[in-house]
């Protein structure tokens, strides 16, 4: 699988995509272009990474409705829009849907290029928290049931001798409990295993 991000363009329209695409190459060098977001939705495979440069006004299914499948399917791609039918309901729908910018056409280079570079960032940022997050969940599986119990009482804010009497045990097992879970959550202090957990 190519690892580099790839900026996906979808227009209608063969010279405005041709056109967008070479602007685009300019900075970009992974650039793919398609006709229709229905071509687009047939040859992307997740987790490919990068962002969308997307028409709004399109034949079949449009912009926006492209923007709302791929939030319906979990597919976290940023979202650049350029268009020449913009209006500002659905400059508005968009941002609030997430997308990155809404440029109209003709649009500046620079601005495409500056929205194009926030939104590959975005989807950097995005790839990263969704890792950590992984990382954490496949500790939080590592935990035995009791060390479990723990985590959950230190999440309430309890101090270890409170947890001792809620579960029953000495203090000393939950002390020895706490450093296990800490251990294998990768934890370094108690400030750290709580947004692991939190983030979680």
């Amino acid at each position: 699988m190519n690892d580099e991000a790839t900026v996906f363009l979808v227009d209608d329209d063969p010279a405005a995509l041709r056109a967008l695409t070479a602007t685009v190459k300019v900075v970009f060098p992974h650039v793919e272009a398609f006709s229709s977001a229905a071509e687009f939705l047939a040859a992307y495979r997740p987790p490919r990474h990068g962002c969308l440069v997307l028409d709004v006004a399109m034949p079949g299914m449009n912009g926006l409705e492209l923007q709302r499948k791929l939030i319906r399917e979990k597919i976290a791609l940023p979202v650049v829009f350029v268009t020449g039918h913009g209006n500002v309901s659905m400059a508005v729908e968009a941002m609030q849907m997430g997308a990155v910018n809404f440029l109209e056409k003709p649009v500046q280079e620079q601005e495409l290029w500056d929205s194009i570079r926030k939104a590959l960032d975005l989807d950097l940022q995005n790839r990263r928290r969704r890792a950590r997050r992984q990382r954490v969940e496949r500790r939080l599986t590592r935990l035995t049931p009791g060390e479990r119990a723990v985590l959950n009482l230190i999440l309430e804010g309890k101090l270890n001798k409170e947890i001792a009497a809620e579960l029953g045990l000495s203090t000393r097992t939950i002390e020895d409990r706490r450093a296990k879970l800490m251990k294998k959550m990768g934890a370094k202090s108690l400030a750290e295993l709580v947004q692991m957990a939190m983030t979680h």
